[in-house]
């Protein structure tokens, strides 16, 4: 895998910012569409997780190259942590009042989907996308 950028996220102009980095790496690199707006849906949503509950973090944005071209973005934060993995990746979980469709719903639109919490010291999540 090769790093392609780091991005700390501490404001919704620096998500933004990664959001529009990761659309057009995708693009460069010939991903259809429809693989550049899960991604960018997904990017989205883990940013916003950032910002809400942790203020603060950062993307790791890589390229895949073997054994078939994909990116792999790793959200990394030192927030709250997640208490309970298995509840929050269920549809309508929340401990905030949203609809709870955040992680179920980057969970099924990545090829890859890996979440490491401890409760009060952070979250990494670590997402797959291939070229098709």
């Amino acid at each position: 895998m090769e790093l392609v950028f780091r991005q700390h996220i501490r404001t919704e102009m620096d998500l933004h910012l990664t959001i529009h980095k990761t659309s057009n790496l995708l693009k460069d690199l010939g991903f259809p569409t429809i693989a550049v707006a899960k991604l960018s849906t997904s990017v989205s949503e883990l940013g916003y997780n950032i910002l809400k509950y942790a203020k603060e973090g950062y993307f790791n944005v890589e390229k895949i190259n073997y054994p078939r071209l994909g990116v792999r973005v790793v959200a990394i934060d030192q927030g709250p942590g997640i208490e309970d993995i298995e509840a929050a990746l269920q549809d309508s979980f929340s401990t905030s009042g949203t609809l709870g469709l955040g992680l179920p719903g980057v969970r099924r639109m990545m090829d890859e989907f890996n979440i490491k919490s401890e409760f009060g010291k952070g979250t990494e999540v670590s997402i797959v996308i291939y070229k098709s």
